[in-house]
């Protein structure tokens, strides 16, 4: 088998915990949109699997599961177009990730940086799977042959991982290509969105104020109240994209916009370059109730409805499993595990 043979697929996920920002929008699932009708099969997961490397009530991480998938279908996802579905849904994820853990170095997982920011001091007190999730990160792209991944700036030493996995197990069973070398989709002008009251920190499920983040589930009149308190300087925006260099809370808003209209920060600052505050504050948050509220209102209808979230997150799961299944029998058969079957 050779690299060419894969099928252009993309791969991602998101988990629930915590609740949908306009992060996570941005970042992750309107790119996941725009990838739909493309050149590839786009497969699409609520990671939830990877959501239980910290404590969660498990009633709440039910419901949660349900809203990131009422998200992914109210941005526009579209079940008829990609395959969406619950990781713990899609058993080969776990299975293909043990052998991937056997594979995995110690000193790889040891360069995590995300597993430093989030372990902290207390490093000797999380989960062995807070430890090893990035293997399960691995298992879930290329339990597809996934090509393609798009994530955001703090998941690329991950993808990066993911090749390193993959190279091994290739090298180690001289299986030639069996796994693909994914590469990591990272575009657009806001794939890192700031909190709202400190442009040096990532926008936050967990932040400690609600006025940082815009909820996906927030609606009209609260998202317009947050984007018209957001912290920023006295300065007016500049005339150049270089002027924005010094100053991160205007940087993150400019950015925000762009994204939202889809156009460059350039051609923001093209428009607004000289304008103060006054003027730019309320145009951002006029379009951000245009483009986020109805998303807000769908999320809402789709999960006053449950079960029809779970209709189509079966449906996902089934297709994802027809994927998956072969590809775990053969890595059985690489490994030379013996699944006896008729």
């Amino acid at each position: 088998m050779t690299a060419a043979t894969h099928t252009p697929r993309v791969l991602s996920g998101i988990k629930p915990s915590g609740g949908l920002t306009l992060g996570n929008y941005l970042g992750a699932i309107k790119r996941f949109v725009d990838m739909q009708g493309q050149d590839y099969e786009t497969i699409y997961c609520v990671a939830d699997l990877h959501a239980i490397t910290v404590w969660q009530d498990p009633a709440e991480l039910k419901n949660a599961t349900r809203e990131v998938a009422a998200g992914f279908l109210a941005s526009g996802i579209d079940p008829t177009k990609s395959i969406l579905f619950n990781q713990a849904s899609v058993p080969q994820h776990a299975e293909l990730g043990w052998i991937f853990n056997c594979v995995a170095r110690v000193g790889w997982m040891n360069r995590m940086t995300q597993f430093k920011d989030k372990a902290g001091k207390n490093s000797e007190a999380v989960s062995l799977g807070l430890y090893a999730y990035p293997a399960l990160m691995a298992a879930d792209i290329l339990i597809y042959h996934a090509t393609h991944v798009p994530v955001g700036e703090d998941q690329k030493q991950h993808v990066e991982l993911t090749r390193d996995i993959a190279t091994k197990f290739n090298n180690d069973f001289k299986a030639e290509n069996f796994f693909p070398l994914c590469e990591p989709i990272i575009e657009g002008p806001a794939t890192r969105v700031m909190n709202l009251r400190d442009g040096s920190k990532k926008m936050s499920k967990s932040g400690e104020s609600d006025m940082e983040r815009i909820n996906m589930t927030d609606d009209a009149d609260t998202i317009a109240k947050k984007f018209k308190k957001a912290k920023t300087d006295p300065e007016p925006l500049p005339e150049s994209l270089d002027g924005l260099k010094e100053r991160p809370e205007a940087r993150n808003l400019v950015n925000i916009y762009a994204a939202l209209s889809e156009q460059s920060s350039e051609a923001v600052i093209g428009e607004f370059g000289g304008e103060g505050w006054g003027k730019f504050k309320p145009a951002l948050a006029e379009l951000a109730v245009e483009k986020l509220a109805p998303i807000s209102a769908e999320m809402k209808r789709l999960m006053d409805d449950p079960a029809e979230i779970d209709r189509l997150l079966l449906n996902g799961s089934e297709a994802a499993q027809a994927i998956a299944e072969p590809i775990l029998q053969q890595t059985y058969d690489i490994v030379g595990l013996l699944r006896p079957r008729r």
